[in-house]
């Protein structure tokens, strides 16, 4: 779906490859955080997201990244990053290769 022909799923997840995990200092779209993008006609974006563990600290940090990559974007009015836990993030099933390379995780 795009906003006026400014704004494309595929670009938003493009700006997200720029928020890191405060931590582990890795992409949340290259660590499988990024469950789901969606955007409406009127420019409204919604960023489905979880954390690497519930009690996670740095929260607010990534919450407060997704808002700051995408705000500024052509046709963006409102962001709205969503928070779950559901499924619990696995990063042998969601993370990328490489970032699985880094970590160990085989």
């Amino acid at each position: 779906m795009t906003v006026k022909g400014l704004l494309s799923e595929e670009l938003i997840r493009e700006r997200l490859q720029d928020v890191f995990d405060p931590e582990i200092h890795m992409s949340i779209m290259e660590l499988g955080l990024v469950y789901d993008v969606d955007l409406t006609d009127e420019g409204d974006v919604t960023v489905t997201y979880t954390l690497t563990s519930p009690g996670c600290p740095l929260g607010a940090v990534i919450d407060g990244q997704i808002q700051d990559v995408l705000v500024d974007l052509p046709g963006v009015k409102k962001v709205n990053a969503k928070l779950t836990f559901s499924p619990p993030w696995d990063p042998k099933t969601m993370a990328s290769d490489d970032v699985k390379m880094q970590l160990g995780i085989w």
